[in-house]
């Protein structure tokens, strides 16, 4: 059976500059079987009720600015896939989640910059959950719940986001080797409360976690990690690392 995935997708540059963690999502998708198809919850995506891509081919979609013209080249032509997209309609609605197709959303970075490094041919259909990112944690970990046994169907799930995220306090010029101590403690609390699962712990983060707030002043980059905690088992810790100071990197398997 597939694990569940939370991936820290970093910069839309990582699509153009893997670093570190390109070649860990690069050698975990070798290492699990192959996907029938792949469902993405991204932080980039983020709505008030549930919605679910359900285009046969969605678009690339660029969602950022002022990056290098190279990387508004990049495309990932990963087809769609409108059974999956109803059946996980139909799975969230006999739990009491209802949820929406969505036959206009294109795929955002949050979901084909990670890919385009495990996944490189896009040949493994595709599909987006939206994320109703002010309805906080408990609602995510039940959806993954909700899902999960779409694992067993040969669906891969990923919550995609990113484990510490503050834009305004990252060092842009800082090597891999410069870490922010507040980012650091945030981060290994997480992963210390992950390891024990201490359900509790983890969805309150936000009161209990050291520099919670700092490390996250919206809270849209971790919920991802819920989703992806809900719908898997075991934790294991894939990948660490940090870029720019105090954007963390770390990618976790849920089997």
């Amino acid at each position: 059976m597939l694990p569940s995935l939370f991936i820290s997708h970093g910069s839309p540059m990582l699509a153009l500059e893997p670093g570190a963690s390109g070649p860990a999502l690069t050698r975990l998708a070798a290492e699990l079987p192959r996907p029938r198809a792949i469902l993405v919850v991204s932080a980039h995506w983020e709505s008030t009720a549930l919605r679910v891509t359900g285009a046969a081919q969605p678009e690339t979609w660029h969602d950022f600015g002022g990056f290098p013209a190279a990387l508004y080249q990049v495309q990932y032509p990963a087809p769609g896939h409108p059974q999956l997209a109803a059946q996980i309609v139909q799975v969230l609605d006999a739990a009491g989640l209802p949820a929406q197709l969505d036959p206009e959303r294109p795929f955002d970075h949050g979901a084909w910059v990670p890919l385009s490094l495990m996944y490189p041919a896009a040949d493994i259909p595709l599909v987006q959950l939206s994320l109703p990112s002010r309805q906080g944690a408990e609602l995510q970990t039940r959806i993954g719940r909700a899902l999960a046994g779409l694992r067993g169907q040969g669906v891969l799930l990923i919550g995609s986001g990113s484990i510490t995220h503050n834009l305004g306090e990252l060092d842009w010029h800082a090597g891999p080797e410069v870490i922010e101590p507040w980012a650091q403690g945030f981060r290994d609390w997480m992963v210390a409360r992950l390891a024990a699962d201490d359900e509790t712990a983890l969805h309150d983060y936000r009161q209990r976690a050291p520099a919670a707030v700092r490390n996250h002043p919206s809270d849209e980059h971790l919920l991802p990690l819920f989703f992806a905690r809900g719908a898997g088992g075991q934790f294991k810790v894939e990948h660490s690392g940090f870029t720019h100071g105090a954007l963390g990197m770390d990618i976790y398997s849920f089997a």
